[in-house]
């Protein structure tokens, strides 16, 4: 499957409780009702939290971004399937519709948006932990820019093959419930899209997502040491003045897988 990401900045005039309220309640509906004439196979919303663990969970790594408001989230059979799909009269005209909506409170231009590929390294079976309102489990989004001093490739190549098998090594310590990669994939529909919203931000190489249950998680100083392996690590090829990590809520609005 190939998945949009959506990172989602608020209008101005707008407090985060005001934005995620007509997120939910007035958009979220709206993308329901076009799900079979955009041939949608999941979508999901992150509500990012207003907690003190964002702020600590940055200042851990140093200068970073600040959060966005939350994540919208669409999936698709395949990229192909979705490129046909979009030529049909009833996709275009359920594109602009949401469109036009977005613009009643999303900043637009400071949202950036683009399709990814997902790689599993800590992964349930089913997938089905979802991080609920009124539950101890929280999602964590690491959406991440690499190093100036590394190409692209070689920073997928690290992440994947270095980084991963390290968080892999401590995930029964740490109690994780979930660990993804999520890698941009550079497709050619990212091009149309962000015309489309007028986005100025750069897209991420990608995100990371993790799944944790506060009640299970560990306070020991072997998982205070796995954290900090994991931040030294991250170092290596994430640009931290460029990257961004948050906690948030998930609300599942479509799901037919």
């Amino acid at each position: 499957m190939i998945r949009l990401v959506f990172a989602l900045r608020r209008l101005p005039e707008l407090s985060r409780a005001a934005f995620q309220d007509y997120w939910l309640n007035r958009h979220a509906p709206l993308v329901a009702s076009f799900a079979t004439d955009l041939n949608i196979l999941r979508y999901v919303q992150t509500h990012t939290l207003d907690t003190p663990m964002n702020a600590a969970a940055q200042a851990a790594r140093g200068n970073m971004e600040p959060e966005y408001d939350g994540v919208a989230e669409l999936w698709w059979a395949s990229e192909k399937e979705l490129t046909d799909n979009l030529q049909s009269d009833a996709a275009k005209a359920a594109g602009a519709a949401l469109l036009e909506d977005e613009k009643q409170f999303i900043d637009l231009p400071r949202s950036p948006l683009w399709f990814a590929y997902e790689y599993p390294q800590i992964n349930p079976s089913p997938e089905d932990i979802v991080a609920r309102v009124k539950s101890n489990v929280l999602r964590v989004f690491f959406p991440l820019r690499h190093l100036n001093s590394l190409s692209e490739e070689s920073a997928r190549h690290y992440w994947l093959t270095h980084h991963g098998p390290i968080v892999r090594s401590h995930a029964v310590t740490l109690r994780r419930l979930c660990y993804r990669q999520v890698h941009r994939a550079n497709s050619p529909l990212d091009q149309g899209i962000q015309a489309a919203r007028g986005t100025v931000v750069e897209s991420y190489l990608g995100h990371a997502e993790a799944w944790i249950d506060l009640g299970r998680s560990p306070g020991t100083g072997e998982a205070k040491a796995a954290n900090a392996a994991f931040i030294a690590d991250e170092r290596n090829f994430i640009d931290m003045d460029r990257s961004t990590i948050f906690f948030g809520k998930e609300h599942n609005i479509i799901d037919k897988r």
